[in-house]
């Protein structure tokens, strides 16, 4: 699988038709629905490997900043997630990741979530794997209780310092308190225009350099530690879940396409079909919190 020399961006229909040729991935036979069917598989299976994305986190009341009425103030993530907003306004870029932050604090892991905790954990104590690729930086996978975890784009709850390079996880609420009372979501709220010394600042060593959110934003390079750990899953996983993406944000939306290539069963759960779909073995259509659990339950051929 080769992907590591992707950047983070929105797929379009041509690139996604160009890498299908490329990677020779054909459409499959309409994707089944059948639970029994997908269980039996699961109940086999001793790598599994589970990417997920937004639509998870939707769940838990999160938002997602996608589709209509997906805009924080006036702007699309695609506009602030990005090294050029930030250097062209770093307090409006802050003031976003600030408010997604707080109202991160007030969310929890929703049903989808325990599941593929129990899951990895009730699993590897069979000998069995389970690792998740999520696209989410809301770290909502790790309250629920994962621990093999690989987030691809990084966490809401990390800084990195745009000066010496030193990352850490920063939990601080606010994370400065010239954000306090920042970042109302409201189309007609002003921009607070925070003079820059006052934006979060690196405390490593006395650096005082600016601090930046530590995720992947549109344009960047994944992490290649990452995104090689995430290969090796998915090159030696025997069944792959992908799970309320919407398979249009690469390189991630072309991992499970390129599972499915080689003739791994792959299940998407999602409210609706995506461009992917009809490279699947399965679909199961509704809330991955009402779908996944059940899908995921101890099979009955399962050791105790």
């Amino acid at each position: 699988m080769i992907v590591h020399r992707f950047t983070c961006g929105v797929i379009n229909t041509h690139l996604y038709a160009q890498l299908r040729k490329t990677w020779g991935i054909q459409a499959m036979a309409r994707p089944s629905s059948d639970l029994a069917a997908f269980r039996e598989i699961f109940s086999k299976s001793n790598n599994i490997a589970i990417i997920t994305g937004a639509g998870v986190s939707a769940e838990s009341g999160v938002p997602t900043f996608r589709g209509a009425g997906g805009y924080w103030r006036k702007w699309q993530a695609q506009e602030l997630a990005t090294p050029t907003a930030f250097a062209h306004n770093p307090s409006r870029v802050w003031e976003f990741y600030h408010y997604r932050r707080e109202v991160m604090l007030t969310k929890n892991p929703n049903p989808a979530h325990q599941a593929i905790a129990e899951c990895e954990e009730r699993l590897g104590k069979q000998g069995r794997k389970v690792t998740i690729i999520t696209q989410n930086i809301d770290e909502l996978h790790r309250r629920a209780g994962t621990k093999n975890l690989l987030e691809i784009h990084g966490s809401l709850f990390k800084t990195r310092c745009m000066m010496c390079g030193h990352e850490e996880a920063n939990y601080k609420s606010p994370i400065c308190s010239a954000l306090e009372g920042r970042g109302a979501p409201d189309p007609d709220a002003n921009d607070a225009q925070i003079p820059v010394e006052e934006l979060p600042r690196c405390e490593h060593r006395g650096c005082n350099g600016l601090l930046r959110p530590a995720v992947v934003w549109f344009g960047e390079t994944l992490d290649a530690d990452i995104l090689s750990d995430a290969e090796k899953v998915l090159d030696n996983c025997d069944l792959c879940l992908i799970v309320g993406t919407s398979s249009v944000v690469y390189p991630a939306a072309m991992f499970a396409p390129q599972v499915a290539a080689r003739g791994v069963p792959v299940a998407e759960f999602n409210l609706e079909n995506t461009p992917a779909t009809e490279r699947f073995k399965f679909h199961f259509h509704g809330s991955c919190g009402s779908t996944l659990p059940p899908a995921l339950a101890r099979h009955e051929n399962e050791a105790n």
